[in-house]
């Protein structure tokens, strides 16, 4: 729906601030010791599940023979997958090696965890249910035209950050590989367990998906519904997966939009809804697209259509009610984006479901 300050260490971008609604000044002073303090206790409350299947989910003692950096040792040659594939992948390890990937401090706000939730995001929400096309299926977001796309500029940042994986792990298909970045990304960041399986075949450059079916952030509350009820989705799950503009920043060289929605854009939190409701907008005076800046300081941003939220009664509902309760907004939006991320998918009957513990 959007693009993905303050640089965070690992351990913040990992908190999860579970926190009635701060003001901005009391968001710039969460302590250290609080964050790992929060961080913690959800780690404790996430257990991974059985997995029934012939995937060895215990074989993270083979990370030992190399990480990231060592993954051109892997064959380059490409493969073609059958719709077996999916069993040869140990998708801990992939897991976790997507999740050493996401903290960088030269790119962006420090981590690249909101851009790949982005690219999770876009990469699936394409599906339309009358036709049955779009979706994950295939990761069509990879190909001309539809790499191309004015909603998913900036988008190859995301896949070339990916890409050595799909080398490391040539079984696992792009549809995979995208949409399980945005499951470790979520959690990573602080959010709640997302449950997530593998399965997703790969789709050729023909099968892409037309322009104009992803949100456009200059719409409002009618356009939204228009979008996701396209998918299937109802104005809970949609008000619920808003909630992933807590994360990451607009940019201009993409969107045409600028700035970040609150004071932590590495951190998965319920502040996009606190942010909207408790702060008083005004549009941005700029030369560039109509948005809206916090009147307080002028740092903070809304887009017009994530004002739909506030002033759309049957929206704003919900909004009040994560704002009000994170801990609800998490099981929603856990809820929500595994539908996202499933939709318009033909899974294996025997494909395990995951639920990934987050890295110590």
């Amino acid at each position: 729906m959007s693009t993905s300050l303050c640089l965070a260490s690992r351990s913040l971008a990992r908190t999860s601030l579970r926190v009635p609604k701060p003001t901005t000044a009391s968001i710039r002073t969460l302590t250290t010791q609080q964050q790992r303090s929060q961080s913690n206790r959800q780690q404790q409350q996430q257990i991974p599940r059985t997995i029934k299947s012939g995937v060895n989910p215990g074989a993270l003692g083979a990370l030992a023979l190399g990480t990231l950096v060592g993954w051109y040792f892997y064959s380059n040659k490409e493969i073609t997958l059958t719709k077996d594939s999916w069993k040869k992948v140990d998708y801990n390890a992939v897991y976790k090696d997507i999740a050493d990937l996401l903290e960088d401090e030269n790119y962006d706000d420090g981590s690249y965890g909101p851009i790949l939730v982005r690219l999770a995001w876009h990469s699936s929400g394409t599906f339309d249910k009358k036709t049955k096309t779009g979706g994950s299926e295939g990761a069509t977001i990879r190909f001309h035209p539809e790499s191309n796309h004015g909603a998913n500029a900036g988008l190859d940042v995301a896949r070339a950050r990916l890409e050595p994986l799909k080398k490391k792990y040539p079984h696992i298909s792009y549809g995979d590989l995208y949409t399980l970045a945005g499951v470790v990304a979520v959690q990573e960041l602080g959010g709640p367990t997302v449950r997530w399986r593998p399965g997703r075949v790969e789709k050729k450059e023909d099968e892409c998906t037309p322009d104009g079916r992803l949100p456009d952030a200059a719409q409002g509350a009618d356009h939204m519904r228009d979008i996701f009820y396209r998918m299937g989705f109802n104005d809970q799950e949609i008000a619920a997966l808003v909630g992933a503009h807590a994360l990451g920043r607009c940019h201009t060289s993409r969107s045409g939009f600028e700035g970040p929605w609150n004071a932590s854009p590495t951190s998965f939190t319920n502040f996009f809804y606190t942010e909207l409701l408790n702060n008083h907008w005004v549009p941005k005076k700029w030369d560039g697209p109509h948005q809206y800046v916090d009147k307080e300081s002028g740092q903070f941003m809304m887009l017009p259509a994530d004002m739909s939220f506030k002033s759309d009664a049957q929206f704003r509902k919900y909004v009040e009610i994560y704002a009000r309760d994170q801990d609800v907004f998490f099981a929603d939006f856990a809820k929500a984006f595994t539908k996202l991320l499933e939709v318009g998918v033909k899974f294996p009957e025997d494909a395990p479901v995951y639920e990934f513990k987050t890295l110590e």
